[in-house]
């Protein structure tokens, strides 16, 4: 069933397209029919810079499943790592080697 129910939301980080590396501003989340994933509906997560045309966009086709899994990966990724160190300021206090 499409809902056309998306949330979308800006960022900041890279991504890397056709053209190589680029700035993301903006993540885009919505549950539809794949355009290549071969489902009947995925998790579509589209990451772009608007500003720079269609190039700069990487697309991502999840099946319910794996989009849980790359969110519980990204929190035990994040739980990890010392407090800070993935922040747009770098680490809150220094990093013992």
């Amino acid at each position: 069933m499409c809902t056309y129910l998306t949330q979308s939301g800006p960022i900041d980080g890279s991504g890397k397209g056709p053209n190589g590396w680029f700035t993301l501003t903006q993540a885009t989340v919505y549950v539809d029919h794949p355009q290549h994933a071969p489902y009947e509906h995925t998790v579509n997560i589209d990451l772009a810079n608007p500003k720079l045309g269609p190039a700069a966009r990487v697309g991502l086709e999840l099946t319910e499943e794996g989009a849980l899994a790359l969110i519980e990966s990204i929190r035990a990724a994040l739980a990890s790592a010392p407090p800070g160190l993935a922040s747009a300021n770098g680490p809150a206090r220094p990093v013992a080697a």
